[in-house]
């Protein structure tokens, strides 16, 4: 439990470093009032376990900067500056707010039958993934056009519009390239600093 405590001191010590945006404190008052610090990141796949949502969001801030870094070299802030880097890694997930629920499951072991711990989804906000990271962000504080736009296609190809058919995900990353980017940092955690139980 130590770990988690550590991962939510750390969010907050690089939110309130680089997030001065008006609004920004109530939005960090509103994660600390909801489940964000303990909610797992997904039911099933990675960081499916209590404070894997903060867990994760450092993860993908951490590669972000990296990535931008790499990219854009020592002058980076020229190009995008910290506030943004840490508005988009700490808050793309926010629609994960309040939305996982602990259940037990059954599952065979050794050829029995035991109920285990699980988490299950109930979305009281049914508003989409990236695009309600955004709404939710909205209602808090101003996110820049690019902002939005890299928080809003966060997941790529897996984004549910994107898989019914919708092209507006290319052309978002032609336009807004830190969204092509971002979406790599998001995998890049996902597959490889993080774990499924």
């Amino acid at each position: 439990m130590e770990e988690k405590v550590n991962c939510k001191e750390e969010f907050i010590n690089i939110y309130n470093k680089y997030i001065k945006r008006d609004g920004g404190k109530e939005l960090l008052e509103f994660l600390e009032k909801s489940d964000f610090f303990v909610a797992p990141a997904s039911t099933q796949f990675h960081s499916n376990f209590q404070g894997g949502l903060c867990e994760h969001s450092l993860n993908v801030y951490n590669r972000f900067l990296k990535m931008i870094k790499l990219e854009y070299g020592d002058n980076y802030q020229e190009k995008v500056s910290d506030e943004t880097i840490a508005i988009c890694g700490l808050l793309h997930d926010v629609c994960k707010v309040d939305t996982f629920k602990s259940d037990v499951r059954n599952k065979k072991i050794d050829g029995n039958w035991v109920q285990v711990p699980c988490y299950t989804v109930e979305d009281n906000l049914p508003y989409g993934h990236g695009e309600k990271s955004v709404y939710i962000i909205s209602g808090f504080m101003r996110l820049t056009r690019e902002e939005a736009m890299i928080i809003n296609w966060h997941m790529g190809g897996f984004d549910a519009r994107v898989r019914g058919g919708a092209y507006g995900l290319s052309e978002a990353y032609y336009k807004f390239p830190l969204a092509c980017i971002f979406h790599t940092c998001d995998m890049l955690a996902t597959y490889l600093d993080e774990e499924r139980n």
